[in-house]
């Protein structure tokens, strides 16, 4: 039996998908800057995907940028806003667990003068309020905070967010980064004040190498990308439209039956967290029910490795991963993330994130259950020797 458990690294793409890609790749191929028939009918391609994407943002359809994906989504946001209000003040606040895409461009910030805050949070990942109200400046130009946290699932308190914000410095431009919450959760950012969110196309069974960056109407940011002048100037390059069409048919998707997906995956959730910790020696990094993200559980496994533990399974047909698939490929000492949340010193290389989507089953779960018990038994054993 299979069990593919890593879909906050990766989801496979829908039909729908795969069917539109294909059909824009073969058949409406055409370059959406051109002027003729078949420039026209790509173009067509990126006001639908913009629209479709807009309405389950309840935004604008020019709010809408599309971009190579998360890690430039991000970039963008936070380069090109800093850049562009710099006159205003040059103080940034993020917080202690963000993704590599958003902790990197803070560093090159850094390094062009800006100061930034970096935010602790608790033992599950959950930003420390008080912290974050205290940091808030007369010259804070800049927020940026997960929606939820890629490794453990922290389901971070946006809307308290969004509100102290408003409250300290309602200047602070806000960057939420949603790539593991879009399409999980109902996220209107003119409600909740958000100026700019970042969302990938392939973590909800979209193409690879896509994604798109809402930026609120009247946001001051300066392009990355200068070229063509394609997007208003704002994202220069000729447009990825497959990838566009692809991502459009994947959000539009994403929020068709909403409720039954996301209840399937809080059902597989509760499921699996209550049987996995009935194993000897097992610690959960991920809250239970909707504290967290209804498809990450973190866990760790005392004794054992996280690396021979995710190769021992993958010899049993089971994909896991020992945290972001963005960095897991590089000999890091220790997850920042797992580092910042207090985990003990003997856990940290012993951790393991399941991750699930609308197509993983109960019976996967069940298998991957087995499995894990049989499999930290030999290896904990032989570790003893």
């Amino acid at each position: 039996m299979q069990a593919y458990l890593d879909n906050s690294a990766t989801t496979r793409c829908s039909e729908g998908v795969r069917d539109i890609v294909v059909k824009v790749m073969m058949e409406d191929f055409g370059n959406p800057s051109s002027r003729h028939d078949k420039g026209m009918e790509a173009e067509k391609y990126l006001r639908e995907a913009r629209m479709d994407i807009a309405a389950t943002l309840k935004a604008d359809e020019k709010e809408i940028y599309f971009t190579s994906g998360g890690t430039e989504s991000d970039n963008w946001a936070l380069i090109g806003t800093a850049m562009a209000n710099k006159r205003a003040g040059k103080h940034i606040i993020t917080t202690a667990i963000e993704h590599a895409a958003v902790i990197q461009p803070m560093i090159y910030l850094q390094e062009q003068g800006f100061e930034v805050s970096y935010i602790p949070v608790d033992r599950y990942g959950r930003i420390d309020l008080q912290k974050f109200s205290d940091a808030i400046r007369e010259d804070t130009i800049l927020v940026s905070t997960m929606y939820v946290n890629n490794e453990i699932g922290t389901l971070e308190p946006i809307e308290e967010i969004g509100k102290i914000i408003k409250e300290k410095n309602p200047k602070a431009l806000w960057h939420v980064d949603a790539i593991q919450a879009y399409g999980k959760y109902r996220i209107y950012p003119k409600k909740l004040g958000i100026d700019m969110l970042s969302v990938s196309g392939h973590k909800l069974h979209g193409p690879k190498g896509v994604g798109f960056l809402y930026v609120r109407n009247g946001v001051k940011i300066h392009p990355l990308i200068l070229g063509g002048g394609q997007q208003k100037g704002m994202r220069s390059g000729t447009d990825n439209v497959p990838g566009i069409a692809g991502l459009g048919c994947a959000a539009k998707e994403a929020y068709t039956d909403f409720d039954k997906k996301v209840t399937h995956l809080c059902e597989l959730k509760q499921f699996f967290m209550e049987e996995v910790q009935k194993i000897p020696d097992t610690v959960l990094n991920s809250l239970p029910g909707d504290q967290g993200a209804p498809h990450i559980v973190s866990v760790s496994f005392a004794g054992v490795r996280s690396e021979v533990l995710l190769h021992a399974l993958e010899e049993r047909g089971i994909q896991v991963s020992s945290g972001s698939a963005c960095s897991s490929n590089k000999k890091l000492p220790v997850s920042p993330v797992l580092k910042e949340i207090g985990l003990k010193k003997d856990l940290l290389d012993s951790t393991v994130r399941f991750s699930f989507c609308e197509n993983t089953t109960k019976e996967e779960l069940e298998y991957c259950l087995q499995q894990l018990k049989e499999l930290l038994m030999v290896l904990r054993r032989y570790s003893r020797h």
